[in-house]
């Protein structure tokens, strides 16, 4: 069994090649088309993914792989190494480099590490559990966060959600900017990174897979924050389809009960 911290440099090396694969085509030339769910794929996603796959095959043989853009490998295994080679493929189309790869290992259906990695910016952030989370090497932790009212909220898109799940988005909206709303749009997995750094307080999403939330778990809890369904439960390899992929990350975790609480309408 690899040691943990063998874990993370390995982790470390896959980020490097996913960026390397990207670096070229952003802003420059590349081929994409739509996938069967109508989302977009790219030269550079396939590029990226590929070049993880191809480290992770020769690295750790016995190991599973979870990869948005090729699937499985060696599903039964213990281990999985879950990949999204581009969260944020609009944004990296669009030329905003606010996209980012994502790595993570899940042992026994749990996520134990995990990395988001913007390789424009040159900006990583690494998480592991019960060693914390790193920005950059240094030590990232969240912001205190004392009560909902004044919090900073995120999600990608508002069009993501059903329509019952927009209106509780909107109701915790309503209470963190009581005057005002002005929730951040816009970012992927680039917000759990910001709320990690403590610049973002709350970020609510549905519909991800597993690829797209493995790695912000390790990332998120290291920092001192939380994630958890939209029922307060722990995030596992299941939550996709057991809960419709339906997150809450929370900078400060004495905060989710009042978050749970405004999403039901209380």
């Amino acid at each position: 069994m690899p040691k943990p911290e063998d874990d993370i440099l390995l982790a470390a090396h896959l980020a490097d090649a996913a960026g390397n694969a990207i670096r070229p085509l952003f802003r420059g030339e590349w081929s994409s088309e739509r996938k069967a769910d109508r989302s977009f794929v790219t030269q550079a996603d396939r590029a990226a993914e590929a070049a993880m796959r191809a480290i992770l095959e020769k690295e750790r043989p016995d190991d599973g792989i979870v990869g948005e853009e090729y699937g499985t490998h060696n599903e039964s295994a213990e281990r999985q190494w879950v990949l999204d080679p581009i969260d944020g493929t609009q944004s990296f189309m669009a030329g905003r480099p606010i996209f980012g790869t994502l790595i993570a290992l899940c042992q026994s259906g749990w996520p134990t590490i995990g990395v988001i990695d913007q390789c424009i910016a040159k900006e990583r952030w690494v998480g592991a559990l019960g060693l914390g989370t790193t920005f950059n090497g240094k030590p990232a932790t969240t912001r205190a966060c004392k009560e909902l009212a004044g919090a900073s909220v995120a999600t990608t898109s508002p069009h993501y959600f059903q329509e019952g799940e927009v209106d509780a988005y909107l109701r915790v909206v309503a209470k963190a900017y009581p005057e005002n709303p002005q929730p951040t749009y816009g970012g992927d997995c680039y917000n759990y990174g910001l709320l990690a750094s403590g610049h973002i307080d709350l970020v609510i999403e549905s519909g991800l897979k597993l690829y797209d939330y493995a790695a912000l778990v390790p990332v998120v809890e290291g920092a001192g924050g939380q994630m958890s369904d939209w029922q307060g439960n722990p995030l596992d390899t299941n939550s996709a389809e057991a809960e419709g992929g339906r997150v809450i990350a929370l900078g400060e975790p004495a905060r989710l009960e009042e978050v749970l609480e405004a999403m039901s309408g209380g």
